[in-house]
């Protein structure tokens, strides 16, 4: 079974090496946008330009529909025989909130605690970008229950910078 990567962006490129993914998700700010590493073409790179805000009136760039229908769309078309990555600066809330949306799309209602509380627990650190998960909530008819399962693991572990995140496509992987 493969697995969701989730690591800040200093460590893409250690990551790529190590894990050698199919497809890669970049989700960073406008200006601090990267292009694709070698060895990805094009259409295996998703680049999400948004800042790591919570409400649309903070930012110029904020997450938007249109970044979540991308998500969703990139990430059905990965058939998962190898690794997607998916990083943002730190590694820590737009990277963990897509990993999050991308396992609850692939895993279907019903799953939204238990994946919250496996990224939880493979990822201390995790703060996933509340605006993006309410859009994802909408898009996906949750109805809440992926806004409360985020809100209910909490914070996490306050730290400048992720480690890297192995999240399994199968839940009942340890």
């Amino acid at each position: 079974m493969s697995t969701i990567l989730i690591t800040p962006l200093s460590a893409i490129e250690e990551t790529i090496r190590l894990y050698r993914p199919s497809h890669l998700v970049t989700l960073l700010s406008p200006e601090h946008m990267i292009g694709t590493p070698e060895g990805f073409a094009n259409e295996r790179h998703l680049r999400l330009a948004m800042n790591d805000v919570a409400e649309t009136r903070d930012s110029d760039v904020p997450p938007a529909v249109e970044h979540i229908e991308s998500l969703l769309t990139f990430g059905r078309s990965w058939p998962a025989k190898a690794p997607i990555l998916v990083h943002c600066w730190a590694g820590i809330s737009r990277s963990t909130a897509a990993a999050y949306i991308l396992l609850s799309d692939r895993l279907g209602p019903g799953s939204e605690m238990e994946i919250a509380q496996s990224l939880r627990y493979r990822a201390p650190h995790a703060f996933p970008n509340p605006l993006m998960i309410r859009l994802a909530d909408t898009m996906l008819e949750r109805n809440g229950r992926m806004i409360e399962a985020v809100r209910g693991i909490g914070r996490g572990t306050i730290v400048a910078v992720g480690e890297r995140v192995e999240l399994p496509l199968s839940l009942s992987e340890p």
